[in-house]
């Protein structure tokens, strides 16, 4: 490293960053879920309500290009509604929240359609 002290480093002499693919996952399977039309569903375990699930996705980085990413994105969207209106907001999102916070880009995205469930109402209040 050359230059006065207290001056940055060079972008190039800086080093690496290296995203663990959990990451890059979350980040999909978040931005999947914040899509219009995409719901979140009660996951159940035995019987026992364990939370929520959202989108579920698989990630394969690597393959030559150390910033590509091949995915398989599972969705449960609302219905009705237009699911390959719905599905290609979550390809867009996906790829340009990918892209924005990571640096990544999707080289491919199958997105398989889990299920279609109706809003949930709340339930009506009871009298006592």
């Amino acid at each position: 490293m050359t230059g006065p002290p207290g001056a940055l480093p060079e972008p190039g002499e800086r080093g690496a960053l290296d995203i663990d693919p959990v990451v890059l996952r979350k980040v999909i399977e978040y931005a999947a879920d914040q899509v219009p039309g995409t719901m979140r569903h009660g996951r159940r375990l035995a019987g026992i309500d364990v939370g929520e699930s959202g989108a579920r996705a698989r990630v394969v980085t690597g393959n030559g290009d150390p910033t590509a990413v091949d995915v398989r994105l599972e969705v449960t969207l609302r219905y009705p509604g237009e699911i390959r209106t719905v599905v290609d907001a979550v390809r867009t999102k996906v790829d340009d929240e990918l892209a924005r916070i990571t640096g990544h880009h999707v080289r491919s995205l199958a997105v398989t359609v889990a299920g279609l469930r109706t809003a949930t109402r709340a339930a009506p209040a009871r009298l006592q």
